[in-house]
C-alpha cells in the first residue's frame, strides 16, 4: 500500500472554540495536496512516537491546503499538548494519506450526529450532502457551547443544524432522532465512546448498513483467548508464527518486513492487509459488519486468527 507522506508547513492557527485549535497545513514549496473525500483522515508525525490522526475538516476542493482540529486533552498521551503548546505557524510537521474508513455513501436522506472534537469529519459531510441535495440534519452535543468547534460555520446551515451544549439542554435526546427506524436514509456519528454506544443501540433495528461511526477510541469488546497461530506472508516468502502475547504486526516487523501502521489499537485502519486464506479474528473498531463478515482484509495491529492459519498480502 501506497501513501503520500511529506513535511508539510503550519500556515495558520485559529482558535475554533475554547480549547480547539485548526491547523491549516501546506507543502513548503505549494506543490498539490492529494485529493480527498468527506471522512478522510490524516497521520501527523508530531515527533519520535508521537503520531496521532487528526480528521480533515476543510474543503476538499482546495487541493493547496489541508485543515485539521486538535482538541487540548490534558489527561492525553502528549499529542494535543504538543500541538497547542509547541507547534507554531511556520513549523513543519510530517504528514502521511489520507485515507478513509468513515467515507459518505451516497443517500437521499442523512442523520448526522456529532459529540465534541467528532464534528470534524462530518463538516466536510454537511457540505457534500448540502450539494448533492439530499434531505439531512445534525445533532451536535458538547459540554458547553464555547467548547464546540465551528458553530460558527454550521449556522449557514440553519435550522437544518441543532447545537445542543450539555450544560443548556442536558444528554442528547437520541431517542427523538434515532428511535424510530427511517428506511432510505444513513446515520453519521463521530464523537465519544459512550455516544457512538448509545448511538448504535438506537440503531440496532433500523436496515442493514445504515449506521455508520467513527471511533477515536477503541471499542470495548468481548475477544476469546489469544493463541499461537501461523501466518504465511505471500508476498514476501515468509511463514512466521505468531505467540499468544505478541500481535501479526509486531511479529511481521520482527521479521524484516516492513508494513504501513500508525495506532497499533484498531482505529485508524492504516494497517489493513488484505486476507488470502483463513479466518480472521477481528478486533477492531474499523470495519463494518458486513467487512468482517467478509474477511477479505483484516487489521493486523489487533486481529487475530480464529484458526490455526492465515495467509496474508505481505
Amino acid at each position: 500500500m501506497t501513501s503520500y507522506d511529506a513535511e508539510l508547513v503550519v500556515e495558520r492557527r485559529d482558535l475554533a472554540a475554547e480549547g480547539v485549535l485548526a491547523l491549516t497545513l501546506r507543502h513548503p514549496l505549494g506543490e498539490e495536496l492529494p485529493a480527498w473525500e468527506p471522512g478522510a483522515h490524516v497521520d501527523v508525525i508530531l515527533g519520535p512516537d508521537l503520531e496521532r490522526q487528526y480528521s480533515l475538516c476543510g474543503d476538499p476542493a482546495d487541493r493547496h491546503s489541508w485543515r485539521v482540529a486538535v482538541l487540548r486533552e490534558p489527561d492525553g498521551r502528549g499529542g494535543s499538548a504538543h500541538v497547542h503548546g509547541q507547534l507554531e505557524a511556520g513549523d513543519k510537521v510530517r504528514v502521511r494519506g489520507p485515507r478513509n474508513h468513515f467515507a459518505l455513501q451516497p443517500s437521499p436522506r442523512y442523520r448526522f450526529v456529532a459529540g465534541g472534537i467528532g464534528i470534524t469529519p462530518i463538516l466536510p459531510m454537511l457540505a457534500e450532502a448540502e450539494a448533492a441535495g439530499a434531505e439531512w440534519t445534525l445533532l451536535y452535543g458538547g459540554r458547553t457551547r464555547n467548547s464546540m468547534a465551528f458553530v460558527g460555520e454550521l449556522s449557514s446551515y440553519g435550522d437544518k443544524v441543532r447545537v445542543a451544549p450539555q450544560d443548556e439542554a442536558g444528554l442528547l435526546d437520541l431517542d427523538s432522532e434515532l428511535g424510530t427506524p427511517q428506511p432510505g436514509t444513513l446515520v453519521y456519528c463521530c464523537g465519544p465512546g459512550p455516544l457512538l454506544d448509545a448511538v448504535e443501540e438506537r440503531c440496532a433495528q433500523w436496515p442493514k448498513g445504515s449506521l455508520h461511526v467513527e471511533r477515536f477510541q477503541p471499542k470495548v469488546q468481548e475477544t476469546g483467548a489469544d493463541t499461537e497461530f501461523e501466518v504465511v506472508l505471500e508476498r514476501s516468502g515468509h511463514t512466521l508464527t505468531v505467540p499468544a502475547d505478541v500481535s501479526v504486526l509486531d511479529t511481521v516487523r520482527s521479521a524484516g518486513v516492513e508494513v504501513l501502521f500508525s495506532c497499533t489499537e484498531g482505529t485508524c485502519g492504516t494497517c489493513e492487509t488484505d486476507v488470502l486464506e483463513g479466518t480472521p479474528d477481528h478486533r477492531d473498531s474499523v470495519l463494518t459488519d458486513e467487512e468482517r463478515e467478509a474477511g477479505e482484509t483484516m487489521l493486523i495491529c489487533v486481529s487475530r486468527c480464529r484458526g490455526k492459519r492465515l495467509v496474508l498480502d505481505l
